[in-house]
């Protein structure tokens, strides 16, 4: 494979966003932009030696993957992790409501603020996980990839991929009941209230 500018042009169009969404799942926004730059460097670099034994998708996961543990196992990003606040997952902007009644656009704001509040308490939830189970669960669960393809891109066997899966869908469970208390709200969302942290520890 020659590694020609219109060749590496076309397969950054077709990767950057996913490449750029999966990373932020991994590090955070913060990180995650300089971090998709410094992937695509060494994917431009790497293109000629890329001897297509993979997928091309595979190989620019496993660079992106490699990059973001790199990333997180470093001294100043645990760090940074440690002193900063969450971030917002939705900021209220004035949108124009299309004339809907406001009771209408009440529920709907609402509704969506359900939905915000579920996905940040799940991202924050997937983030506590070590790096390792992180990076399962984001690639099987979130990005959606057959577990093969996840062993591919981290160079593990199918096996170690199911057991280290298996054990990263427990530890979160486990961080999710010790930290949520999930519920049905009355349209049949599934919400979820922050647990004290008097409910969080047990009692001596």
């Amino acid at each position: 494979m020659t590694n020609s500018n219109s060749e590496f042009q076309k397969i950054y169009e077709d990767f950057h966003q996913r490449i750029s969404n999966y990373l932020e799942r991994m590090v955070g926004s913060n990180e995650a932009e300089d971090l998709t730059q410094e992937v695509f460097v060494k994917v431009s670099k790497g293109l000629n030696d890329f001897k297509g034994q993979s997928r091309l998708s595979t190989w620019i996961y496993r660079i992106a993957t490699n990059a973001a543990l790199d990333k997180i196992q470093s001294r100043a990003f645990r760090e940074n992790k440690t002193t900063m606040s969450l971030q917002v997952a939705h900021e209220q902007t004035d949108t124009d409501d299309g004339g809907l009644p406001a009771a209408e656009t009440s529920l709907s704001a609402e509704r969506e603020a359900v939905r915000n509040e579920m996905n940040e308490c799940i991202r924050e939830f997937v983030d506590k996980l070590p790096g390792n189970y992180r990076t399962v669960i984001i690639l099987s669960e979130i990005k959606d990839l057959k577990n093969q393809e996840v062993a591919d891109i981290l160079g593990l066997s199918l096996d170690a991929v199911k057991i280290r899966l298996h054990r990263a869908r427990a530890r979160l469970k486990a961080e999710f009941e010790s930290g949520c208390d999930f519920y049905h709200n009355e349209d049949g969302q599934l919400a979820c209230d922050r647990k004290s942290r008097e409910d969080e520890e047990p009692k001596q």
